[in-house]
């Protein structure tokens, strides 16, 4: 039983909360999109895995506004920006680049623009086998510097 949980800690990453197969977007980042509930427009700016959907963050007037694809329209229009793309994509193994002990490899669960910079929410630590943890609890947001593509 031990070896099981030790094989567990050491392999969480490879399981994604959406399990083998990435749900689609309902936009993409940078996209101009209508916000239902409050019946303007903004710019996607971020998206993260949270409670089992994706959660989009919409700039609006100054403010993000989060919310999830039922309260959201894609206009398919882009935002015109001299803006680097994000050097990862939602479902990426990624590695820290901290000395930490364990295993250093995650996967993007989010990403997140902010201030012109890319930002990437990755699992901070595994899953608690003591205590009911839930995958919001162990997230993290990382600069883009601080992760190295894992290539297979």
């Amino acid at each position: 039983m031990i070896d099981q949980i030790n094989a567990l800690y050491l392999c969480w990453y490879l399981s994604p909360p959406w399990d083998y197969c990435i749900p689609s977007a309902e936009v993409n980042l940078l996209e101009r999109v209508y916000i239902c509930t409050i019946k303007t427009f903004g710019y996607c700016c971020g998206i993260r895995w949270e409670q089992g959907r994706w959660i989009y963050a919409v700039v609006c007037n100054e403010d993000i506004i989060y919310t999830t694809e039922h309260e959201i329209i894609g206009t398919g229009e882009m935002q015109l920006a001299a803006l680097e793309k994000p050097a990862f994509v939602l479902g990426d193994r990624v590695m820290l680049r901290s000395n930490d002990e364990g295993t250093k490899q995650r996967l993007i669960l989010g990403i997140h623009l902010l201030n012109r910079s890319w930002f990437y929410y990755v699992e901070w630590m595994p899953p608690a086998l003591e205590e009911v943890t839930t995958l919001d609890d162990r997230l993290v947001f990382v600069p883009q510097l601080d992760l190295v593509r894992v290539l297979f």
